[in-house]
C-alpha cells in the first residue's frame, strides 16, 4: 500500500482501483453498509427461495386435497341418488300392493263377520267389509309419543291374529301402516326415541307387526309402513280431526301379493 493509501485508510477512505481506469475514494462507512445490505438481499432473497418452495409444496398439496374432497363428493352423490332411487321404489312397490287389493275384500264371510262382532265390541276399531281394511286409533293402540301398545288393545290384536290364522284368511297378507298428526314431535323425552313423525309411524306399525308375530301370524304375511302426517283423512283443524288422522290402518291382501319374501322364494 502506497503512502497516500495508507493515509485515507487512517482517515476512513478505502481507494476502490479498476485496471485501466484509475482509482476511486470510498468511505468505509459506505462500503460497510453496502456489503451489509447485500447480505441483508442474500438472506431476504434465501428466505423467499424458501417461502417460494414451500408454496409450492403446499399448492401441490391443496391439489391432491382438491381431487380428494371432489373424489370423495362424487361418491357422496352417487350413494344419495342410489338412496333416492331405492326410497322411490319402495314407496312405489308400497302404493302398487295397496292398489293391487281387491276391490271387495278377499276375507271370507265367517271372518267378516266376526271382524263386525270386534268393531261392535271396540268402537275405537273400525272395519271396512267392502274393502276388509281395519283401523285403529292411535290413542287407543298407543300412549301419545310412545310405541309401546297400551294392555287395553291387546285383546283387540290377538283376536285380529286369531281370525287371520284361521281358515282360509291363513293365506292372506298383511301391510300395516302407520300414520300421525301434523304437530312435531315436541317432549324431548319422546324425540330420543322417535326424532320425527316418520320414526313415530314407522316405529308404531312395527310394534303392531311384532304384536300379530307374537299371536302366531307369520312373518313372511306381514309388512310395515309408515307415512307421517303426510296422508291425512280429514283437515287437521283442531284436536279432533287430529285424533281421526293418528292411526294404524291394517290392510288384508292377496295371497300373491308381495308383502315379504316367503321361505326359500325370490327375495324382492
Amino acid at each position: 500500500m502506497t503512502k497516500s493509501a495508507q493515509f485515507l485508510a487512517g482517515v476512513g477512505f478505502v481507494a476502490i482501483c479498476v485496471s485501466q481506469v484509475g482509482c476511486n475514494l470510498v468511505p468505509q462507512s459506505t462500503l460497510r453498509q453496502s456489503q451489509l445490505r447485500g447480505r441483508q438481499l442474500y438472506n431476504q432473497n434465501k428466505s423467499l427461495a424458501v417461502q417460494r418452495a414451500e408454496s409450492e409444496r403446499l399448492a401441490s398439496q391443496m391439489a391432491g386435497d382438491v381431487s380428494k374432497l371432489q373424489s370423495d363428493l362424487d361418491v357422496a352423490n352417487q350413494r344419495l341418488q342410489n338412496l333416492q332411487g331405492e326410497r322411490s321404489e319402495l314407496k312405489d312397490r308400497l302404493v302398487k300392493m295397496i292398489n293391487q287389493r281387491n276391490e271387495e275384500s278377499p276375507l271370507s264371510a265367517d271372518a267378516t263377520r266376526r271382524f263386525q262382532q270386534i268393531m261392535e265390541q271396540f268402537p275405537e276399531f273400525q272395519f271396512d267389509p267392502q274393502t276388509g281394511v281395519s283401523k285403529f286409533h292411535s290413542d287407543f293402540l298407543f300412549a301419545s309419543g310412545s310405541d309401546k301398545i297400551n294392555t287395553k288393545a291387546l285383546p283387540v290384536l290377538r283376536e285380529f291374529a286369531q281370525i287371520m290364522n284361521a281358515g282360509e284368511a291363513r293365506q292372506l297378507k298383511i301391510l300395516v301402516v302407520g300414520h300421525t298428526d301434523d304437530k312435531p314431535i315436541a317432549k324431548n323425552a319422546t324425540r330420543t326415541r322417535h326424532p320425527t313423525n316418520w320414526h313415530l309411524s314407522t316405529n308404531r306399525a312395527n310394534a303392531v307387526v311384532l304384536e300379530l308375530t307374537k299371536s302366531g301370524v307369520t312373518s313372511n304375511r306381514l309388512g310395515a309402513a309408515g307415512y307421517s302426517m303426510f296422508q291425512p283423512i280429514v283437515a287437521n283443524k283442531d284436536s279432533n280431526s287430529r285424533a281421526q288422522n293418528r292411526r294404524v290402518e291394517i290392510f288384508v291382501l292377496a295371497p300373491d301379493a308381495v308383502v315379504a319374501s316367503s321361505p326359500g322364494g325370490r327375495r324382492e
